[in-house]
């Protein structure tokens, strides 16, 4: 094995060149992605920076440290795709470096490379970096504060170095940047893992008092530098609206997001593709260490997985990030995996022949998709009750065939993989896998992702870039959307009566109203006697109303 700062910087570099290029080659999408980065764009507006507001109002969801990154993001390179989402690259090569770091302080360089080729050389892990969503760096932040955790009550049990007090603060510290992040689940996850870990070590007293306070002290601070000026600026408004919409997403189908109970073993399974059949594997026959040290790590691995899994499953809202913590633990299992085919030059047992039927699947779904693309009318009899998606595939979309070479990739890397496998050359067939598939999910997006959006979106938000600059207001009718505000480049609301849709639809406006809304709702909107249709396309209705 090369140094391990050598190993380091051939990460960081391979990050790089994995997650940054092609960041704002398509718009962002609704809702997440553009909601985060039109906070951010709104700071940048208002020179507000201790509140987040949306639309120029109060938002209440989510705390700000990450629309903080992305507004820095905007200020250095401008407002727009590529900048909202860099801060996840960023987060990206830092991850990748710290699991290396992590698995090379507990099994050595050689499970520390394994684990990052396992999260890079996974669907869902490798995806996210490119996207523009707060949970990679929240899960980050959660990450490091349960490896500081581990740290604290190692050092707590055996005094080997004198560093307690400081994996103490170090676990206030990082759970309070991952509550600053998007809330109280950063903590609220982190203590069900110990208090199920508690239980499993026999109730053994873990602390001392004097370290708990530490921890506790550095978690407030940490909050602390942003809640108290917010509370004393703004008064507990945040608070008590964030305390509430928790309580509506944990308690409800949140957005239409609901799911069946299984749906993150689903989400994980498919999502995380190759590593979840290894991850899998591990569960099934577990990996012994000689060293202590490695063999309770493992435990808390396996404590936080089942932790955030069931936890997801219960909760009522389904949305496929929720369950992305379980990225950290799922790669940590699949590396232990690696390491035994590595090592001892084994075969994979049967993940091999799973990771093949799975693999071949995905493939070949992206193989067939260009060309259902290319007879789209085929899925017309599948969305007969649903005109909008009916709509939606009427979007000039070009397919040409090529976009099959994404499947073909994966497919010959599943082959070229079994065939080395059955060669003994076991070492060479994992690391095609992964890395073929890594080169899969770039080639995936270069090719499939405009064109996603071109269904999805498209028509509307170049809609609204068409009103940057005019002097109006644009709202959307019967369905939710941030994307007229970030694409239209909405000016500071000096008219408190422009968020009252009744006086925007028949009150005595200044300047034109543009309403959109799905052809869904075409005929409620088009009954509004104030509304004139001023065209259609792909889904969406277009109505101006004028002064």
């Amino acid at each position: 094995m090369p140094s391990p700062g050598r190993i380091q910087l051939i990460i960081a570099a391979a990050a790089a060149l994995f997650f940054i290029p092609g960041l704002g080659a398509v718009h962002l999408f609704d809702w997440d992605e553009i909601n985060f980065a039109e906070i951010a764009r709104e700071m940048l507006v208002t020179g507000n920076w201790a509140q987040p507001l949306i639309d120029y109002l109060p938002f209440h969801e989510k705390p700000p440290l990450f629309i903080w990154m992305q507004a820095i993001s905007m200020k250095a390179f401008g407002v727009g795709e590529f900048a909202a989402r860099l801060p996840n690259a960023i987060c990206g090569i830092i991850t990748l470096i710290v699991i290396f770091r992590i698995g090379a302080r507990l099994r050595g360089s050689l499970f520390g490379t394994l684990w990052v080729l396992a999260y890079i050389g996974s669907i869902l892990p490798h995806l996210y970096f490119r996207s523009g969503i707060i949970d990679p760096w929240f899960n980050l932040f959660i990450f490091l504060g349960i490896d500081s955790l581990i740290g604290w009550i190692r050092e707590e049990r055996a005094p080997a170095t004198g560093r307690g007090g400081r994996f103490a603060a170090l676990t206030g510290v990082f759970l309070g940047l991952a509550v600053m992040t998007k809330g109280p689940v950063g903590l609220l996850i982190p203590a069900l893992a110990f208090v199920v870990y508690w239980i499993r070590s026999g109730f053994k007293r873990p602390f001392g008092m004097v370290q708990i306070g530490g921890a506790v002290a550095a978690l407030l601070i940490t909050i602390g530098c942003w809640a108290v000026i917010d509370l004393l600026r703004n008064g507990p408004e945040f608070i008590t609206g964030f305390f509430w919409r928790q309580v509506a997403i944990l308690s409800t189908e949140d957005a239409g997001h609901g799911g069946f109970f299984g749906y993150h073993f689903v989400v994980l399974l498919l999502g995380c593709f190759p590593a979840s059949v290894f991850a899998l594997q591990e569960l099934i026959k577990p990996t012994r260490s000689e060293q202590p040290l490695a063999n309770d790590h493992r435990h808390w691995m396996v404590i936080l997985f089942w932790v955030v899994l069931i936890l997801f499953s219960l909760v009522r809202t389904k949305i496929v990030h929720y369950s992305s913590l379980c990225y950290f633990p799922l790669t940590y299992l699949a590396a232990l995996q690696l390491e035994r085919i590595w090592r001892k030059q084994e075969s994979f047992g049967w993940s091999r022949f799973v990771v093949g039927i799975l693999g071949t699947l995905i493939a070949v779904v992206f193989i067939i998709v260009p060309f259902v693309g290319q007879r789209i009318e085929l899925l017309e009899p599948l969305l007969a009750k649903d005109p909008f998606g009916q709509a939606n595939l009427a979007a000039q979309v070009s397919w040409t065939g090529m976009e099959t070479m994404a499947g073909v990739l994966l497919l010959a890397v599943l082959i070229i993989a079994h065939s080395l496998h059955s060669r003994g050359r076991t070492r060479h067939s994992l690391v095609l896998v992964f890395a073929g598939t890594a080169l899969f999910i770039t080639t995936t997006l270069y090719f499939f992702i405009n064109r996603i959006e071109g269904y999805s979106q498209r028509a509307a938000i170049e809609f609204f870039e068409a009103r940057q600059g005019e002097a109006c207001y644009v709202i959307t009718k019967n369905y939710k959307s941030y994307a007229q505000l970030f694409y239209t480049r909405k000016s500071p609301v000096l008219d408190a009566r422009a968020h009252d849709e009744t006086w925007l639809l028949h009150g005595d406006i200044d300047r034109p109203v543009y309403v959109v809304c799905k052809i869904t709702s075409v005929e409620e909107v088009g009954a509004i006697p104030t509304l004139k249709e001023i065209g259609r396309k792909n889904g969406f209705v277009f109505f101006r109303r004028d002064p």
